[in-house]
């Protein structure tokens, strides 16, 4: 069974930078895709980034342009680097990785990130 673990959150000042790791164990075979959501209190979770096993990226409206992931496959990882980050961008972040044959989600533990001066 896979599991995922998560590193690199924490607490920045706005404006500032962090760098989100996941890794998966083992082997991911067929398509797939793996990134992040996040999930703020009294807030629905919601998408910021995935990219596929083809390359594709897919972000939050709210992110782009701020925020750039990454995969090395050699590794099973994913990497969110996040930029000029903002009190709004203070949440859970929970790495995810999407088997698509056979259906299946695999979630890590969550990391908080908090953007507060």
């Amino acid at each position: 069974q896979v599991q995922l673990v998560e590193s690199g959150g924490g607490l920045v000042q706005p404006g500032g930078s962090l760098r989100l790791s996941c890794a998966a164990s083992g082997s991911i075979f067929g398509g797939n895709a793996m990134g992040w959501y996040r999930q703020a209190p009294g807030k629905q979770r919601e998408l910021v980034a995935r990219i596929f096993s083809g390359g594709t990226t897919n972000y939050a409206d709210s992110v782009t342009g701020r925020f750039t992931l990454s995969r090395d496959n050699a590794k099973n990882a994913v990497y969110l680097q996040m930029n000029s980050l903002k009190p709004e961008d203070t949440a859970i972040y929970y790495c995810n990785l999407r088997i698509f044959f056979p259906a299946t989600d695999y979630w890590g533990q969550g990391t908080q990130v908090t953007v507060s001066s």
